[in-house]
């Protein structure tokens, strides 16, 4: 008894809550009436959580598939962003790039300059460096002829006092035979000088610029001009 009544009061309910405030249709209260409102409250009951179930799913869903937009649509604009860095980036780098090329030709131009200049600078120190070795050897040469004038000058008065005293004896008329002795040694001494000087101080080696190690004279030999000439009576 307590069960169909019960089952009386969840089909009252039931519909109550389908018409809401309209008006419930008058039906015959039975077992039988009272069983079938019941089966269809029951069904109605689980088609109902299903369908809160289904819409349940639905919300679960399409919040799920909301934040999976959002977190493309962030991604997107996280993309974007990053592209527009990338660009800005990229124009950055072209300019750069474009500054570079252009400070290396510059360098290029001013390594050619400098090299030429270099080859320039290179031939002047080749020039002068030859034109020192001139003056070097030129030196050399006038130095030794003023070696050469000194001992020369050297010579001239060591042979002073031989001439003079071949002079006196040329003087001395009256022994014609002692006179010609005397002329013969004065002679023979005064060659005798002459060579000895000649070989110890006036035989020099010519300079390097000629590039021959021969010694030679730097002058003519008295010695052997003075043999050329006819001997003094």
């Amino acid at each position: 008894m307590e069960a169909q009544e019960e089952k009386e009061a969840q089909v009252a309910a039931w519909l109550k809550k389908i018409f809401g405030d309209h008006p419930i249709p008058q039906y015959e209260v039975n077992p039988r009436t009272t069983e079938i409102l019941h089966h269809l409250a029951e069904r109605n009951r689980v088609r109902d959580r299903d369908v809160y179930l289904v819409i349940e799913d639905l919300k679960q869903k399409a919040s799920e598939y909301e934040s999976e937009v959002n977190d493309l649509t962030s991604d997107l604009f996280r993309t974007k962003s990053k592209n527009e860095e990338i660009k800005l980036e990229l124009t950055k780098l072209e300019k750069n790039l474009t500054a570079t090329l252009v400070l290396e030709k510059c360098l290029r131009e001013d390594l050619k300059k400098a090299e030429l200049h270099l080859s320039t600078e290179r031939a002047k120190v080749d020039n002068r460096l030859q034109n020192m070795d001139f003056l070097k050897a030129k030196s050399e040469e006038f130095r030794f002829g003023i070696r050469a004038a000194e001992k020369l000058a050297e010579l001239k008065q060591q042979t002073i006092p031989l001439k003079k005293k071949l002079d006196s004896y040329l003087d001395l008329m009256p022994n014609p035979s002692l006179a010609q002795v005397k002329i013969e040694e004065a002679k023979r001494e005064l060659l005798d000088a002459r060579k000895d000087f000649l070989h110890s101080h006036c035989v020099l080696r010519v300079p390097a610029a000629e590039q021959d190690n021969t010694v030679r004279p730097l002058f003519y030999s008295p010695v052997r001009q003075m043999d050329e000439k006819e001997e003094y009576v």
